[in-house]
């Protein structure tokens, strides 16, 4: 049997696909927002806020995965933009809480109006019922990642 023949029969693999899809949708969604003046790390940051009505800064660094320090400098620039808000805690004064601006709201809206245009452009070839599915099968194959991705995606590059 030729190694063609090996190839032919082997199943469908969506490794490379899913990083191609991926690789198209972050320069999109980059060249998206970028006339905001957001990068992804600030939409991130700024959806999670929204989502959990605030949080304190300890919370909102686990949360995002990433080091208290890299935090600071990250909430030091939505903080310029006015975007956030850090106050004491009421209960706590050792601690910070963070809070979406109004004029960060705002803005957010206005990039996730922006990101959705750039999804219909790279999902163009898929109709309503099929991105439907693809949103489906995502969800469905994140629900649970394995501990080795997890700790792979901890470990630094």
């Amino acid at each position: 049997m030729s190694s063609l023949t090996i190839l032919n029969q082997a199943p469908h693999r969506s490794a490379a696909l899913l990083v191609h899809l991926a690789r198209h949708m972050r320069v999109r969604s980059e060249a998206a927002v970028a006339p905001l003046g957001l990068k992804a790390r600030h939409l991130i940051a700024l959806t999670v806020l929204r989502d959990q009505r605030g949080s304190t800064q300890a919370a909102l660094a686990t949360t995002l995965g990433v080091d208290r320090t890299n935090l600071v400098g990250l909430l030091n620039e939505l903080e310029c933009q006015k975007l956030i808000e850090r106050r004491r805690s009421s209960e706590d004064r050792r601690r910070h809480t963070v809070e979406l601006t109004d004029t960060g709201a705002e803005l957010l809206a206005k990039a996730e109006f922006a990101l959705a245009a750039a999804e219909d452009e790279v999902l163009a070839a898929l109709d309503r019922e099929q991105r439907e599915a693809l949103y489906g099968l995502l969800q469905l194959a994140t629900a649970e990642t394995p501990a080795s991705c997890v700790a792979a995606e901890a470990s630094p590059a």
